[in-house]
């Protein structure tokens, strides 16, 4: 573990596997392609059909019928990734006689989730080895994070473009959880058997919610009537849904609103540590609850269940009020656990605050701060650490105006997320590793998933004398797109590798530079993969905007902090 190339990060493949599961996605991707075409004429067809049964129907009393359920079942599972398990999981439910697409979602949903809610029961029993019992520890709340956004998914009744944005972002969230238990039992060694045999055991969930996915993005979500945001409009400000009180606190920085509980280290507030505060919160609650935490550091490790909902943590500033930890994968942790905060609960919002790992280079994985935060906001954050800093999960996320530090994949994860008029600082790891800032984690196709960094700044913390690059991608879909921002000379003129050093990546990845600026942004000497784009139009950038990456349906709108919607 002392070098890079010897690194065996979170997560990754064997070069023999990468190769093997590369050659089968594209094959997949082929006839994704050509049966997409084949559904987008049946669609037609149906729609078509529809309208002239209704017109029939009303002068006559003999129905048509334009799809048989056979046919319609199997257009619907056409555009998935493992037809053969659509078909059979769905036939028997469907009962020969279910034709309407939106009924055959919702009939995927159902087995998807009977498969997830069981996976649980499929993890073994927690060996006598420390870390590895960790591991299955942080599968057992990833499988139940998976189950809820099953759960949140089945109980959906409507299919308005605002629900099917909320159901893409579950279904990836449920996917992405049940490869982060394989990927935090893959970085441990002695432990291939288990992750294989686990694998094996969890392949039904895996394909039923991959499934479930592709319906609701290539067909239901078709159907749907989408909402445009305007070109060229700035929004000023957080999520609609955060109270007047709130955002007039938000945006001047002051004390205006009274907080809920405030912490304070010399035992002037109502707890001394944020813990204690983060425990008195209610759960589940649509009110927002506000912590203020007054300037000091903070040693000690903060986890936000899913279950506690719209917590608000502000302090005096970046650099002031400071959460501390070092857990460390060297000393035993795994990655998913080595977090000094992590969020799992909806629509957090941090402001003014610090999030460090002192951990440092030589102790490798050791996460600042972890987010599964649906729909949560950073605000003039700092997120200090080396190797893996900030996980940014899962879900939707925002950040702005917030300063991030690090060596290895330091920005990482499977969220859908943008990074707004940050300050991005590599950093000196140890002397033979390089720096990668981003390693992006998209796994399925159809997940609504991407780091997105939009007129940020990227400079070297101190003196870096090792290579830097943009970022290598961590799975086979890997979605990164850095626009309008500022590169310095730190980046080499790469500007990306591939996960495994010397390896080209799968072509089913998206990586892209859109208008950056700086002494780094030089397109001519970067790499020539084919999923490597030097240079998209104004229309290919603007999908990775605030406005269509995690804004479509609407939850970062009206609040007072500035943001830019689009381009």
């Amino acid at each position: 573990m002392d070098t890079i190339k010897s690194f065996k990060g979170y997560g990754k493949v064997d070069e023999a596997e990468h190769r093997a599961f590369q050659k089968k996605v594209q094959t997949r991707l082929i006839l994704i392609s050509i049966s997409a075409v084949v559904l987008l004429s049946v669609i037609i067809a149906a729609v078509a059909g529809a309208l002239i049964h209704r017109r029939i129907s009303s002068s006559s009393s003999s129905p048509s019928s334009v799809l048989s359920p056979a046919q319609s079942l199997k257009a619907v599972c056409s555009v998935t990734l493992y037809p053969a398990t659509c078909v059979s999981s769905l036939s028997p439910l469907s009962n020969a006689t279910t034709s309407d697409s939106k009924k055959l979602f919702f009939l995927s949903l159902q087995v998807a989730m009977d498969s997830v809610s069981n996976l649980p029961s499929l993890l073994p029993k927690p060996p006598n080895d420390a870390v590895v019992a960790k591991a299955l520890k942080d599968c057992t709340e990833l499988f139940d994070d998976a189950i809820d956004r099953l759960r949140d998914s089945v109980s959906s009744v409507s299919l308005s473009s605002r629900r099917i944005g909320d159901l893409k972002t579950w279904l990836s969230t449920a996917l992405t959880d049940q490869e982060t238990c394989l990927d935090g039992l893959s970085e441990i060694n002695g432990t291939a058997a288990t992750v294989a045999e686990l694998q094996r055991k969890m392949k039904n969930s895996t394909e039923l919610v991959s499934n479930s996915l592709a319906i609701v993005t290539k067909v239901v979500g078709l159907l749907a009537k989408v909402k445009i945001i305007p070109t060229h409009r700035k929004l000023l400000g957080f999520p609609e849904w955060v109270g007047a009180a709130e955002r007039r606190l938000l945006q001047d920085g002051t004390t205006a609103v009274t907080p809920d509980v405030v912490v304070a280290a010399d035992g002037s507030g109502d707890f001394k540590t944020i813990g204690e505060a983060v425990n008195a919160a209610p759960k589940k609650s649509e009110k927002r609850y506000v912590i203020y935490v007054k300037a000091g550091v903070y040693e000690e490790n903060v986890v936000i269940s899913k279950n506690v909902w719209n917590v608000m943590m502000y302090g005096d500033g970046m650099d002031k009020s400071v959460v501390s930890g070092k857990l460390n994968f060297v000393d035993g942790t795994p990655t998913f656990s080595t977090a000094t905060v992590a969020v799992a609960g909806r629509g957090f919002i941090a402001k003014d605050m610090g999030f460090k790992n002192t951990a440092g280079a030589e102790k490798h994985q050791a996460v600042a701060f972890r987010s599964g935060s649906d729909k949560s906001i950073f605000y003039r954050c700092f997120f200090d650490g080396y190797q893996d800093t900030l996980y940014a999960h899962s879900n939707r996320q925002f950040y702005r105006e917030c300063t991030i530090t690090g060596t290895i994949d330091f920005m990482f994860g499977n969220a859908a997320v943008v990074f707004q008029k940050c300050n991005i600082q590599p950093r000196q790891p140890m002397s033979n590793q390089f720096n990668t800032i981003t390693a992006q984690g998209k796994k399925d196709p159809n997940q609504n998933t991407g780091i997105s960094i939009q007129k940020c700044t990227v400079s070297a913390l101190g003196q870096v004398t090792v290579p830097t690059y943009l970022g290598r991608p961590w799975k086979e879909f890997a979605t990164t797109v850095i626009m309008q921002s500022e590169i310095g000379p730190v980046v080499h003129p790469l500007g990306w590798i591939g996960w495994v050093n010397g390896v080209e990546p799968p072509s089913t990845i998206f990586y892209a530079e859109y208008q950056n600026s700086g002494p780094g942004p030089d397109v001519t000497k970067r790499v020539k993969w084919a999923g490597y784009k030097p240079t998209i139009s104004a229309d290919e950038a603007s999908k990775y905007t605030v406005g269509n990456l995690i804004s479509g349906n609407d939850w970062l709108g009206n609040s007072n902090v500035a943001f830019d919607a689009t381009l």
